[in-house]
């Protein structure tokens, strides 16, 4: 089992009607920028523990489980009840059945002005938290001193023509969602977690997947390991991908920006040519203060399996 260096506390936090379950690595300071670090798509705040453990300097690290996802709890969400939208109860479903990105924008903004209402953070998010940070940073300019984007590429340029079918497509997953038919997979033990993190990523060890699999799910009244995220997040959305709003967003982005990738191509094996990493950087020239950096011998999951380099790379930027 992996041996934690820096044991995280855990606290509940009100945000926007909801508890928002964060994990927090040392203490805030006088000239201390506090550090917030978002994860991606299901995933949760504990996936950067290695990377914080690898940290050389003192810093005061703020990690929130997103909406939905570790012990953020949606109250009524199919994670809340056990992934069972209609379930053994029978019982009408009334809780979120679909997420909207916005709201991660919202989290943020006010998990911000919780932890540092009157000074600027430096902002970190992985995958899906980079897209969100990437946005934040352009909206609220005024409250990044520093951003680091770890994987988060953005989605592929939709077409208007598009929009009948995508519109469609969110009500069919709707009904499929209430019919009980998107639910996550179930797991008869800890250990068979791990093995399914290691089986997605060929890089990690089993002492990291054997940690990772306790806070990545939970077992179940039957004893059943569930995934800490509510299916829910699979319904597909119904709003385009509207590339003209996001370049109009990073030029307005201020702070100095790292985009950090992996040396094994994730967009290559997503998109298969429907979205390149050429495009990628072409979006990125709108950045006013842009550095790219690549992790080697590293996957999608950079910060579990090169914690040590990342780490480094990341605080020599923060330093600049």
């Amino acid at each position: 089992m992996y041996q934690v260096k820096k044991a995280p506390r855990s606290e509940l936090v009100p945000i926007r009607n909801l508890q928002y379950h964060v994990l927090l690595w040392g203490q805030p300071g006088p000239g201390k920028v506090p550090m917030v670090m978002v994860h991606g798509w299901m995933d949760v705040a504990a996936s950067y523990q290695f990377m914080v453990d690898a940290l050389a300097h003192d810093h005061y690290v703020i990690a929130p489980d997103w909406r939905g996802y570790g012990l953020t709890t949606v109250t009524g969400s199919a994670l809340h009840a056990g992934q069972a939208p209609t379930g053994a109860s029978g019982e009408a479903w009334q809780g979120t059945d679909s997420y909207w990105f916005a709201d991660y924008l919202g989290d943020l903004d006010a998990l911000i002005d919780h932890y540092s209402p009157d000074a600027p953070v430096h902002l970190v998010g992985h995958s899906m938290g980079g897209n969100v940070v990437m946005l934040y940073a352009g909206a609220r300019p005024q409250r990044v001193r520093r951003l680091v984007n770890l994987e988060g590429f953005g989605m592929p340029a939709s077409r208007p023509d598009q929009a009948p079918k995508r519109y469609a497509r969110w009500m069919d997953e709707l009904k499929a969602f209430h019919r009980g038919e998107m639910a996550l997979k179930t797991y008869d033990s800890d250990s068979a977690v791990a093995a399914r993190l290691m089986k997605t990523n060929k890089r990690l060890g089993q002492d990291k997947a054997s940690w990772l699999a306790g806070h990545w799910a939970k077992p179940d009244a039957q004893g059943r390991w569930r995934i800490l995220g509510d299916p829910a997040h699979k319904v597909i959305s119904p709003q385009l991908s509207r590339v003209d709003e996001v370049l109009e967003i990073y030029k307005s982005i201020t702070a100095p920006t790292l985009v950090v990738e992996a040396s094994e191509d994730s967009l290559t094996q997503w998109w298969h040519g429907k979205y390149t990493l050429a495009e990628f950087h072409e979006r990125l020239k709108g950045v006013p203060d842009l550095r790219r950096a690549v992790i080697l011998d590293a996957g999608h999951m950079l910060h579990h399996d090169q914690p040590e380099q990342l780490a480094r790379l990341v605080e020599s930027f923060l330093e600049t």
